[in-house]
């Protein structure tokens, strides 16, 4: 089988697995085959060929022959691919209309009344944990937003505003129209310019690009009403996967440590004047 490694990694970026790699691109080589001659050329051991065949028909990159012994047919890459990508999207959708039925289901309910009785006997400080990879921050972020009632002061970096923006800035909006004081502490730049005024729309913006010692202060951090925070741990050049944020619900961490640490980043920055 000759197939460069740099073909098999972009597979691996689809959730196929080494093994699903390997047969699939053996499969491609020869066009039809057993799953005896796949492993030989493979490197995948014959016990583990059926289960690892069958998984990419199910998947649409392999059709079955029936007979003896059994044969498999590769899919041409750009079908199977667009095989694939029907088969995931109708998954999810499914998937998403079952989520939608049990949220409004009783199941939901009593779920929620055992979570409510549990969560009085957990210390608030507690309540804390490490959240890995920016899907995770910025779901947390979501979270604390939408429970919003008094507050939401936030600093971000020149590069995350733009992803925050995309992802949540109608949420923050959302919550300003309710009454929520939104104030964000961000570089402003030439490139960030738009995305600023938007923002201004409804909330605070203050410029920390020219004030002496807090720009280096700055990272992704937010505070909820002086009782939830995160604080992302990683700087803007890590990987998205790997990126590692610390978050709180302890009322005394967020009042008395990282608010302050904001109020003061926020009496140093400059007001952006529409």
């Amino acid at each position: 089988m000759v197939v460069s490694s740099r073909t098999l990694d972009s597979l691996k970026t689809i959730g196929l697995n080494k093994y699903e790699r390997n047969l699939w691109a053996a499969l491609l080589s020869r066009g039809a085959s057993t799953a005896g001659e796949l492993s030989d050329i493979s490197n995948v051991p014959r016990s583990r060929c059926y289960d690892v065949l069958e998984s990419l028909s199910d998947r649409g990159f392999v059709i079955l022959q029936p007979g003896k012994p059994m044969k498999y047919l590769a899919v041409n890459p750009r079908e199977a691919l667009e095989r694939a990508k029907k088969k995931i999207t109708e998954e999810a959708a499914e998937l998403s209309d079952k989520i939608d039925r049990l949220s409004k289901s009783d199941a939901v309910k009593e779920l929620e009344r055992l979570h409510k009785d549990n969560i009085k006997t957990v210390k608030m400080e507690d309540v804390t944990g490490a959240l890995k990879g920016r899907y995770a921050m910025l779901q947390q972020f979501e979270t604390m937003f939408k429970k919003a009632k008094k507050s939401i002061k936030l600093t971000m970096t020149e590069s995350s505003m733009q992803e925050m923006m995309e992802s949540h800035g109608a949420l923050l909006k959302k919550a300003a129209d309710s009454g929520v004081k939104v104030q964000v502490a961000v570089p402003l730049t030439k490139q960030n310019e738009e995305l600023v005024k938007e923002l201004m729309k409804y909330a605070q913006v203050r410029d920390v690009s020219d004030v002496e010692h807090i720009e280096k202060m700055l990272g992704r951090f937010c505070s909820v009403d002086g009782q939830e925070f995160l604080m992302g741990l990683t700087d803007d050049k890590t990987h998205p996967t790997q990126d590692v944020a610390f978050w709180t619900q302890s009322q005394h961490a967020a009042s008395q440590i990282f608010e302050p640490m904001f109020d003061l980043v926020w009496q140093h920055a400059k007001p952006v004047k529409n």
